[in-house]
């Protein structure tokens, strides 16, 4: 099936004010030089799709300024409201426009998740709504005959809430232009989920945060503090010191790190979730939970994911010792 992208990006973001106040929030910086759109517009790239629409509206030049029309090969569009008629407004915009099926963003959601294996669980003529764990906004105190027996710092609950990520099949758009303003949530999704045509997509044990107050900004600049988001998934610095060098590695179901090869690093991969392999010239190792492969200087090798894989790198202290031979993905 073919995708269009959309992002839900015309908020006025008034819980983050002042830093809202000049620009909108699908430009706020997660670390230098890498917003939340730029993100967002990455998930799209790599699962393949070719064009996204910006439902943009407050500060809209903004963002046009930044972007244009073309960011990596991904051609983008906007559809500007002129005034605010609620999520139902801003996507009946994109279904007046188009007649492809959609994948659509919330424009504050921040995650790692992997869009394109959402995509292969679509089916047409449904919509499938990411779904992520409930975190408990409070400690959690349990209470045995007023003795206090156990406390869990804000623990994830047996629920699950909005992932404000939606792949919309085009047959289920009479559902929003039935209404010309308000909330998506309250007016359409739950007719289409009372018709038996919404389904969840969740992926436990990764990355999500909503953008909606200065302390979620926080948060995820504190997680993208030592972090870089790659086409495959992301690295991490844990710890740099001048004897060693620690990285948390996350590579996506079905996706593959660079072929390549360093030329004084001596590494050591440890598994902690998920399954894949190392791939050598003329071999391969394979990849599961605590298991350990070690990777002497000079030799080629990518890492693989069948599941979602996240391993620990142990190395000598040579962050920027990386030699690329090829990709198998589209930079």
């Amino acid at each position: 099936m073919d995708y269009v992208g959309g992002i839900l990006c015309g908020g006025y973001g008034t819980r983050l004010w002042p830093l809202t106040e000049e620009i909108p929030k699908p430009l706020l910086e997660l670390k230098k030089g890498h917003t939340i759109l730029d993100k967002q517009l990455m998930h799209f790239k790599t699962a393949g799709i070719k064009k996204v629409y910006l439902l943009a509206g407050y500060l809209h030049e903004k963002i046009y300024e930044k972007y244009q029309n073309l960011w990596n090969g991904l051609h983008i569009e906007y559809l500007v409201e002129e005034e605010p008629g609620g999520t139902l407004y801003a996507l009946n915009n994109l279904f007046k426009t188009t007649d492809t099926n959609s994948v659509v963003m919330n424009g504050d959601i921040v995650s790692d998740f992997n869009l394109k294996e959402m995509l292969h669980h679509h089916r047409e003529g449904e919509m499938l709504m990411y779904v992520t764990p409930l975190v408990s906004p409070f400690g959690i105190v349990e209470v045995s005959d007023s003795k206090v027996i156990s406390f869990k710092e804000k623990p994830v609950l047996p629920h699950y809430v909005n992932g404000g990520i939606y792949v919309i099949s085009n047959s289920l758009r009479k559902y929003y232009l039935s209404h010309e303003r308000g909330d998506a949530e309250k007016l359409a999704f739950p007719l289409i989920a009372r018709d038996g045509f919404l389904r969840g997509y969740k992926e436990d044990g990764v990355f999500w945060q909503s953008v909606e107050s200065a302390r979620d900004l926080a948060a995820v600049q504190l997680e993208y503090r030592n972090k870089k988001d790659k086409p495959w998934g992301y690295e991490k610095i844990i710890v740099s010191t001048e004897k060693y060098l620690t990285k948390e590695l996350y590579v996506k179901k079905d996706e593959c790190t660079s072929f390549h090869y360093h030329e004084r690093k001596d590494e050591t991969l440890h598994v902690f979730k998920g399954e894949g392999y190392v791939e050598f010239e003329d071999h391969q190792i394979s990849l599961t939970k605590n298991e350990t492969v070690r990777i002497q200087p000079g030799t080629s090798h990518c890492v693989h994911a069948i599941e979602n894989l996240i391993l620990n790198e142990y190395s000598t202290p040579h962050p920027k010792d990386t030699v690329r031979i090829r990709d198998v993905y589209e930079r």
